[in-house]
């Protein structure tokens, strides 16, 4: 009793750790993509001196205008309306969203119940967020925890429901989400934006290369930033406003709001307007960084960005490449690839993409062979062609990023595979299908597989209707290709956070393999917290937070269990089942 009670203390003592840890990082404003200088207030203008011009008084008398003759059919002039007329066209309050829950999706959509962060703070929950490095090594963990920032939930004690939704877009664009981000942003009413709402609205606006989507903010956003001033020029072209662009983009070059590229690409967008014949240059040579202000417009106005220029940015960069349908698709897919195993990108978006490029008549040979292999393998004339197709496209890669791409895009020529035909390739048909959650297709296989080989092991983790436990025995006879001891681990990991092993073969096996399960900390504790509390959108979190490495191979077996264990502990099931499985596939 007394041990529970030291260990209830401890957890206790560490949650508030945590959550003073969260409240301090959220007095922190999110690290700006801009270019340097666009997130700081403007100086004042200098004073303006005498050039030496004689000014011309304006005349004292109307001019003489020419008469203009009226037309057959003279259209009336329109009395402005009055401000009761204007009024039935304001929103209703009952038409107003909620600021109590905000999101895009539902449960029935595949999200998590309203009350899925339960009564965690608020500032711990954004703590979260700002500590959490994204992209994460898991595809179906980046899945999960995507559909979870999705959500309508409630808005957290603590916090206004509009900064909650920017924090969460925030941590969407930093996993390549940027599509997802723009979502949950569009959730909020713009009469309920707040200075930090903008400040990511602005950010998820260019990163779907979509300025327009800014003009609505606009108004609200006042000239505290730069970005904000050139982003009212620009939306007066867009809208043809009364007066034009032209003096709102003098004005921002006669106060240096920006120059260079900065300026330039604005001057792009503002020649996309109505009514606009400016038509200018896009110099890419003086650039040596790419930032999400050049990203968004550049896509915007369909200007080619450098190759060498996307090498300078992050990797979430990659899927907001991959999902800006402005950019031309001969030079999405590399992108859309590496997207796909980040979780941005899915199994049946691929498949489009690369269809496209097969249908197109400019394809570049490399990726119209790849596209040429894909038909093959869905469709060739008989098994030995398709199984031939599939072979060249998992080979036709070396990294182990690009392997697993190459997985998810042919899973479903994979599943079409029956198994009396596909034995010498059943390890990487069963990780194909698994790749895209293709579950009990891939027990089509049961049975057909050598006990200790990969695919056995995958099957063996993906099972969704497993009754049976596995002995260790199994486990430490298992011999999968690449990796073994490591891939043992996790094998051994994955089994036991999904209740595949006997508690005591748990504790045996954890000591053989020298996978220390039941160490504790701050994060196992405050896992455990989560789980009790019954809150699935905060374990989520929690374990992108505890799988912060880059890459599998630096995912220690003990974390793995815990994130498997407690995503089953709160009903995400399938998850923990696909992310087990994946550990085998991306070692």
């Amino acid at each position: 009793m007394a041990t529970s009670r030291a260990r209830l203390i401890a957890a206790l003592a560490a949650a508030a750790s945590l959550a003073a840890a969260a409240v301090a990082q959220n007095a922190q404003a999110p690290e700006s993509l801009l270019p340097p200088g666009f997130g700081e207030p403007v100086a004042p203008p200098p004073a303006a001196r005498p050039s030496g011009a004689v000014v011309q008084p304006l005349p004292s008398a109307p001019l003489d205008l020419p008469a203009v003759e009226p037309s057959p059919s003279p259209t009336p002039t329109p009395t402005p309306p009055s401000d009761e007329e204007l009024a039935q066209y304001e929103m209703p309050l009952f038409a107003r969203r909620s600021l109590a829950r905000v999101g895009p999706i539902g449960l029935g959509e595949g999200g998590v119940p309203a009350n899925a962060f339960g009564s965690a703070d608020g500032g711990y929950l954004e703590g979260l967020m700002r500590r959490l490095s994204a992209p994460l090594p898991s595809r179906w963990l980046s899945i999960a925890l995507r559909r979870a920032l999705l959500s309508r939930v409630d808005t957290p004690a603590g916090l206004d429901g509009a900064d909650f939704a920017a924090e969460r877009g925030w941590l969407l664009l930093r996993m390549g989400e940027s599509v997802a981000a723009r979502s949950v942003l569009q959730s909020v009413d713009t009469a309920d934006a707040t200075p930090k709402y903008r400040q990511v609205a602005m950010q998820a606006m260019l990163a779907t290369g979509d300025p327009a989507g800014l003009c609505p903010l606009t108004d609200g956003a006042g000239d505290s930033e730069r970005a904000w001033i050139l982003a009212r020029a620009m939306c007066a072209a867009l809208v043809n406003a009364e007066g034009g662009a032209k003096p709102l983009i003098d004005a921002a070059r006669r106060k240096r709001i920006a120059s260079g590229i900065d300026l330039a690409l604005a001057q792009k967008v503002i020649g996309a307007g109505l009514n606009s014949r400016q038509a200018v240059t896009i110099e890419w040579d003086p650039v040596v960084q790419l930032t999400t202000w050049r990203f968004g417009l550049a896509t915007a106005t369909g200007v080619a960005i450098p190759d060498e220029l996307y090498r300078t940015v992050g990797p979430q960069v990659t899927g907001w490449r991959a999902l800006a349908p402005a950019i031309p698709i001969g030079d999405r897919a590399n992108a859309a690839e590496t997207a796909a195993a980040m979780g941005v990108v899915s199994n049946a978006a691929l498949v489009d993409l690369y269809a496209a490029l097969d249908a197109a008549e400019d394809t570049p040979s490399t990726l119209g062979a790849i596209a040429s292999d894909l038909r093959a393998a869905y469709v060739g004339a008989d098994v030995a062609t398709r199984l031939r197709a599939l072979t060249q496209l998992w080979d036709g890669v070396e990294t182990s990023q690009a392997r697993y791409a190459r997985l998810i895009l042919t899973a479903r020529a994979a599943a079409r595979v029956r198994p009396t035909d596909g034995k010498p390739q059943a390890d990487r048909i069963v990780a194909a299908m698994l790749s895209a959650g293709l579950d009990r297709t891939a027990q089509r296989w049961r049975g057909q597989v050598e006990e200790g080989s990969d695919a056995w092991a995958l099957l063996e983790l993906s099972d969704p209707d497993a009754t049976t436990r596995v002995s260790y025995n199994a486990v430490a006879s298992y011999a999968g290709a690449g990796e073994t001891d490591a891939k043992r681990k996790l094998l051994f990991a994955g089994l036991a956070g999904l209740g595949r092993l006997s508690p005591q073969e748990i504790e045996s096996g954890a000591e053989a393999l020298s996978v220390p399960i039941g160490a504790a900390n701050s994060w196992t504790r405050a896992l455990d917290r989560a789980v009790n509390e019954r809150q699935p959108a905060t374990v989520l979190l929690l374990a992108g937070i505890g799988m912060q490495a880059p890459s599998w191979r630096q995912v220690p077996p003990a974390t793995l269990y815990r994130i498997v264990a407690a995503l089953r502990a709160v009903g995400l099931g399938g998850e923990a089942r696909m992310i087990a499985a994946e550990a085998l596939s991306r070692i």
